[in-house]
């Protein structure tokens, strides 16, 4: 038997959504942002086009910009009302896996929690159905958590590790702001403010989507809020499904029909559906009920997966994530996964109608403002998609020539 064709893998990569504007991003600033975006792209791509699985690449590209202080993850995270960092993270593969996602928030002492997640995922496939102590429990946080890392040798650090005096200033102005009742502790109108996440979504040889997706969170959120990132078909999904495709027309039409008809309508039917001037097709012998053939209905596979980033809260109650896989799956007619991304992300999409009258005001902190990025695979190829509503999202992706692409605006910068 032939192996099959293997897909050529396909990988996005965002760091993050919101309020950017060119007044606020100086060349400089982009230029750190860029150098740092294609770097992950190209270790990343260069393990996918290695063999890695699609669980790895995404993972370990979630876990290099949690470790960059530019990005709203890990090292670089925002800081609650308290002052403290809470982190939270989740990855989703399509297939491969019994659990098929898994996520974790709340956390302080985990040095990368895409990993945890990842961990958490993996231990789902246990024999014994104990998860290495997590169960088939797909979201788990704070301290709970926390000592399954370090029972599991993951990296765990002191909460000072986090601290970093970008994050803090903008944890300041943004109190200040609120007590001078000039704007937001979220989001500001001139200001870039943190609120999104970091992403990844890979494609790999073997046809398996994952998403991975990591954050601090909310600028100035209250201790112990839960966002979209850990939150499943919120702010991440994955899925694969069949579709049917058209069976061909029989070239004689007296045997399609038997196991549809009875002998004799079948008989009389075939006799007019036959040529002219030539006799009818004989008629079939009939066949008992329990043993008429069901011919099995060609599939082809389809999957897709998203990443979401900017206002969670936005992303929750719309549950964006899930809502624009839906749309392509189950849309009628076919909707293209680009499409329903935009519907959902783009500009007057559905996070955008979310916020009604408070979508670009201080009241609204960055309500409905956001994007996502994703992967579709159908016909053994795989498309990169993205879309966004806001200022800027920043991104990057290897294109179907191979080159690399990053882009902040929807022009190049």
């Amino acid at each position: 038997m032939a192996s099959p064709i293997p897909i050529a893998p396909r990988l996005i990569i965002h760091g993050g959504a919101g309020n950017i504007t060119r007044e606020n991003l100086p060349p400089s600033s982009w230029a750190a942002y860029r150098a740092s975006l294609l770097a992950v792209l190209r270790s990343t791509h260069a393990l996918l086009a290695d063999g890695t699985s699609a669980l790895d690449a995404a993972t370990h590209a979630v876990s290099l910009l949690e470790a960059d202080p530019l990005f709203n993850a890990g090292r670089g995270a925002v800081f609650t009302r308290d002052g403290a960092n809470e982190l939270e993270a989740s990855v989703m593969v399509s297939r491969g896996a019994h659990k098929r996602g898994a996520a974790v928030s709340l956390l302080r002492r985990v040095k990368h929690p895409i990993l945890l997640a990842k961990e958490m995922l993996l231990r789902g496939d246990d024999a014994d159905g104990r998860g290495g102590g997590a169960f088939q429990h797909a979201h788990l946080s704070g301290a709970p958590a926390e000592a399954l890392a370090g029972q599991w040798g993951l990296d765990t650090v002191d909460p000072a590790y986090f601290f970093t005096q970008r994050r803090w200033d903008d944890h300041i102005r943004g109190l200040r702001r609120e007590r001078d009742a000039t704007g937001s502790a979220s989001w500001d109108a001139a200001e870039f403010v943190p609120q999104g996440t970091v992403g990844a979504v890979a494609l790999d040889a073997a046809g398996v989507l994952c998403v991975a997706t990591s954050t601090g969170g909310l600028t100035n959120k209250l201790p112990g809020r839960i966002g979209d990132t850990p939150s499943f078909g919120a702010g991440f999904w994955a899925e694969e499904w069949a579709v049917p495709l058209p069976l061909p027309l029989p070239s004689n039409p007296s045997p399609a029909l038997d196991w549809i008809l009875p002998t004799p309508l079948n008989s009389l039917l075939s006799a007019c559906l036959s040529p002219p001037n030539l006799p009818p097709a004989p008629a079939a012998p009939p066949v008992p009920r329990e043993k008429q053939p069901h011919p099995p209905i060609p599939a082809s596979t389809c999957a897709v997966a998203l990443s979401g980033t900017g206002n969670g809260d936005s992303f929750l109650r719309t549950a964006a994530a899930r809502t624009a896989c839906a749309i392509a799956r189950f849309g009628s007619p076919r909707t293209s996964f680009g499409t329903a991304v935009s519907r959902v992300a783009g500009p007057g999409g559905e996070l955008q109608r979310s916020a009604s009258e408070r979508w670009g005001t201080p009241a609204g902190g960055g309500e409905g403002e956001g994007g996502m990025v994703g992967v579709e695979m159908a016909g053994g190829a795989g498309e990169v998609v993205w879309d966004f509503n806001c200022g800027g999202m920043f991104r990057a992706w290897v294109d179907e020539g191979g080159g690399e692409r990053c882009l902040v605006f929807r022009e190049e910068f």
